[in-house]
C-alpha cells in the first residue's frame, strides 16, 4: 500500500512537473506519510525527478545559451557549487529540524509559485538589462536552494535570469531546465554518498513520474495557464497546511 501512494504521488507529480512545476507538494508528503523520515524523503523525492531534468535539458538544448555577460560554464558551476553546498547542508540537518523547517519551505514554495507571474513583470519592467552581479548571485542562491529543497526553485531561478537579462522566456526557461539538471546531478551525488536515498522506492516513481510527465504534456494542451497554476497552489496551501498541523 505505501507504494502504491508513492507512485501515485510520483505519477501525480509528473503531471505537475509537466504543467507548470511543483511536483514536489506531492511526492515530499506522500514518502514522509509512508513512514520515510524527513531528510531521506526529500533526497528521495530529489532523485525521482533527476531524469525528467535531464529529458528537460534535452528537449530544448537548441533554446540554450550564455546570459548576457556571462558564459554557460559559469551558470554550470554555480549549479555545480550550489548544489552541492545545499546538498551537504541538507545531510547535515537532522530529521528533527528538517520536519520543523518543512512547513516553512512548502509555505514559501507556495508563495513562489503564486507569485511568480508578477515577480517575472517586474523584473521585466523595472530592472536594468544585464544586471550581472545580482543575477549571479540569485543562481548561487537558488542553487543552493535546490540542493537542499527542490520546491517552488523553477520560479527563483527564472527570476534569475532575468535579472542577468535573458529576455526571451523559452530561453530562460531552458537556462532553467540545464541548472535544474545540474544542481540536482550534483545533489543526488551528495545524497547517495550520504546513504540518504531510499533506493528502493526511486525507479518505481521516477517511471510513474515520467508516464506522468507524458501525460501532463497532453493535459496542458487543453487547460487554461491559469487554472493549472490555482489548482497547483491549492495543493501547495493544502499540503503546507498539513505540515503545519502535524
Amino acid at each position: 500500500m505505501d507504494l502504491l501512494i508513492v507512485i501515485a504521488a510520483a505519477l501525480g507529480g509528473g503531471v505537475i512537473n509537466a504543467l507548470a512545476g511543483g511536483g514536489s507538494f506531492l511526492t515530499l508528503p506522500a514518502l514522509v506519510f509512508t513512514g520515510m523520515p524527513p531528510v531521506m524523503a526529500n533526497a528521495t523525492g530529489t532523485t525521482t525527478l533527476l531524469p525528467g531534468y535531464i529529458a528537460s535539458v534535452w528537449g530544448c538544448r537548441d533554446l540554450i545559451r550564455a546570459p548576457r555577460g556571462m558564459t554557460l560554464v559559469a551558470v554550470i558551476l554555480l549549479g555545480v557549487l550550489g548544489g552541492s553546498a545545499g546538498a551537504g547542508l541538507l545531510l547535515l540537518t537532522s530529521n528533527e529540524a528538517f520536519r520543523a523547517i518543512v512547513p516553512w519551505l512548502l509555505l514559501l514554495a507556495t508563495g513562489l509559485f503564486a507569485l511568480g507571474p508578477r515577480v517575472h513583470r517586474a523584473l521585466t519592467g523595472h530592472l536594468a538589462r544585464g544586471a550581472g552581479l545580482p543575477g549571479r548571485l540569485g543562481v548561487l542562491a537558488v542553487s543552493i536552494y535546490g540542493g537542499y529543497f527542490a520546491g517552488g526553485m523553477g520560479i527563483v531561478m527564472l527570476a534569475a535570469f532575468r535579472l542577468l537579462g535573458v529576455d526571451d522566456l523559452n530561453v530562460a526557461n531552458a537556462l532553467k531546465n540545464l541548472l535544474s539538471a545540474v544542481l540536482t546531478t550534483i545533489a543526488v551525488s551528495v545524497y547517495a554518498l550520504g546513504g540518504a536515498i531510499g533506493w528502493s522506492h526511486v525507479a518505481p516513481m521516477a517511471i510513474a513520474a515520467g508516464i506522468g510527465g507524458i501525460a501532463g504534456a497532453r493535459i496542458g494542451r487543453r487547460l487554461p495557464p491559469a487554472i493549472l497554476r490555482a489548482g497547483i497552489v491549492m495543493i501547495g496551501a493544502i499540503t503546507t497546511a498539513l505540515f503545519f498541523m502535524d
